[in-house]
């Protein structure tokens, strides 16, 4: 077992003498780590309690990139998870968010570093799912009922208004200037061939522009995930649960119908180059499920500076390593395409992924 876990300060002790005081008399059997993302490093952790076995999740998020640099920064986003959450409908339930010093579990006004425990979260992420699809060539009944139940979803939590303009022009300003947002993606772009810094400020810039016509826009606020993509998504038979709920408890509805959706047109470029094939038929039926059950449109007025900040995700080679830089061309086409037009039209993305 680790003594001190990834580039955090968190010891073995100090992890056990924090269950001990929150638990009582525990046995800490071992930690595990599952994965290293971009974010952070997620750990299982297995302890005993009067003799049964317990299981939780341990995050931590690296001191770097994304607007965490201040530990203080950390804490913002651990905390607030930590109360997100607990309040959405089918999400993975959040334990506690714990300080540390150098050598102690402390009080917040002492703390130097962060992490975040939840409960464990069984079944398989959706890009499984995608990853079948991708090679089967096909839809499959399950597929199609998936891509609907997760439209579904959204219907029922996007239901949940919520009056405050400030919050919704912040929602919007997030979106362009965050640090996890679009700019800050942005500025963890290696160098490559598909792009320039040119056009990376180029695609910021409109985006702005979006910020400007959209912020007033506060009777659209409601409830939201805000990170509603295949790898936070976990299926568990016919059923499914969410993991980590991003930046609040409320947003603009676009922000979870463009980060899902866009995943669809991505595994549409990869798999046949185009616009084309069992993606398009799943953007389809999520989409227009969507658009049918809310009657929103005015959601086509204000996608555009979403599916910019989702396609500066998924064109990423940090995210994304083993992604042609075709593909990414025309993730970026796709940005300008939409950034560019008055209203984002569902019919036009074979035009937009051919746009600059």
């Amino acid at each position: 077992m680790k003594e001190v876990l990834g580039e955090t300060m968190i010891s073995k002790k100090l992890l056990g003498n924090y269950l001990k005081n929150k638990y009582g008399d525990i046995i800490l059997k071992k930690i595990e780590e599952l994965g290293e993302g971009v974010h952070g490093i997620g750990y299982l952790v297995e302890f005993e309690l009067e003799g049964e076995k317990k299981r939780l999740i341990l995050k931590t998020l690296f001191p770097r990139d994304f607007g965490h640099d201040h530990f203080s920064d950390r804490a913002q986003v651990l905390l607030l998870a930590n109360h997100a959450y607990n309040l959405l409908p089918k999400h993975v339930r959040s334990i506690d968010v714990v300080g540390i010093s150098d050598d102690s579990v402390v009080s917040i006004g002492e703390a130097k570093e962060f992490f975040i425990l939840m409960e464990e979260a069984h079944g398989e992420n959706y890009f499984n799912d995608l990853e079948k699809i991708k090679e089967r060539g096909y839809l499959d009944d399950n597929d199609k009922l998936r891509a609907k139940k997760l439209s579904d979803y959204l219907v029922e939590i996007h239901k949940q208004k919520f009056d405050d303009g400030i919050l919704y022009k912040r929602r919007i300003r997030d979106v362009v200037g965050h640090g996890e947002c679009l700019m800050g993606v942005l500025d963890t772009y290696p160098k490559v061939k598909f792009t320039s810094n040119e056009e990376i400020g180029e695609i910021a810039a409109k985006s702005a522009r979006w910020w400007s016509k959209i912020r007033d826009k506060k009777h659209r606020l409601c409830v939201v995930h805000g990170d509603y993509h295949p790898g936070n998504i976990w299926w568990n038979n016919e059923d499914f649960i969410l993991l980590d709920r991003s930046r609040g408890i409320y947003g603009e509805p676009g922000d979870d119908v463009s980060c899902l959706s866009i995943n669809y047109l991505f595994y549409a470029l990869q798999q046949k180059d185009d616009f084309i094939g069992p993606f398009k038929e799943l953007f389809y039926i999520f989409f227009d499920n969507y658009l049918e059950k809310t009657k929103d449109e005015e959601m086509l007025e204000v996608l555009a500076p979403f599916y910019a900040f989702r396609v500066a995700v998924v064109a990423n080679p940090i995210f994304y390593p083993n992604v042609s830089d075709e593909v990414r061309r025309k993730l970026f086409n796709f940005a300008h395409g939409v950034l560019d037009a008055e209203r984002f039209e569902i019919d036009k993305i074979d035009e937009y992924i051919k746009a600059k």
